[in-house]
């Protein structure tokens, strides 16, 4: 995967996440025990925090799409109930508070850093134009 998001509702196999370098799964961790399935060698296994303790923990530069991993998860899941009436995620979804904390976030390492980079050099290059503009502004002679 390279910057997708997908959402597993079923359990996984073993190995789940081997090779992964880019997006973010979402995994429903029904039985506590996916850990033990994936493959973490490239990935964190993170929680899917409520979208609130979200914006007040975790740097903006690393999100996936820009969203908290609860609206994008929650969206993808009301999305399959429409399209499919997936009972399954009807009753997720009718348990949010519940099931949220039992999704996992499947996080790789290096789609994190590479997140945190570009986020560092747009931060950067809009501080460089402002200080530019700025200067501009101060040494056009008044007329």
């Amino acid at each position: 995967m390279t910057g997708g998001t997908v959402v597993v509702l079923g359990k996984t196999g073993r190995n789940f996440a081997a090779g992964m370098s880019g997006g973010v799964a979402y995994v429903y961790d029904e039985d506590g025990l996916f850990a033990q399935r994936c493959n973490t060698v490239q990935v964190a296994l993170d929680k899917v925090l409520p979208a609130a303790e979200q914006e007040a923990t975790i740097d903006r530069a690393v999100w996936h799409r820009d969203q908290t991993d609860e609206a994008q998860l929650k969206k993808l899941l009301q999305d399959h109930n429409r399209w499919t009436g997936s009972k399954r995620a009807r009753e997720l979804l009718d348990n949010w508070a519940t099931a949220r904390a039992k999704f996992v976030k499947v996080f790789p390492t290096e789609y994190k850093r590479a997140l945190a980079e570009i986020n560092a050099k747009k931060a950067a290059a809009a501080t460089t134009a402002k200080a530019q503009s700025s200067a501009k502004k101060q040494a056009a002679p008044a007329k």
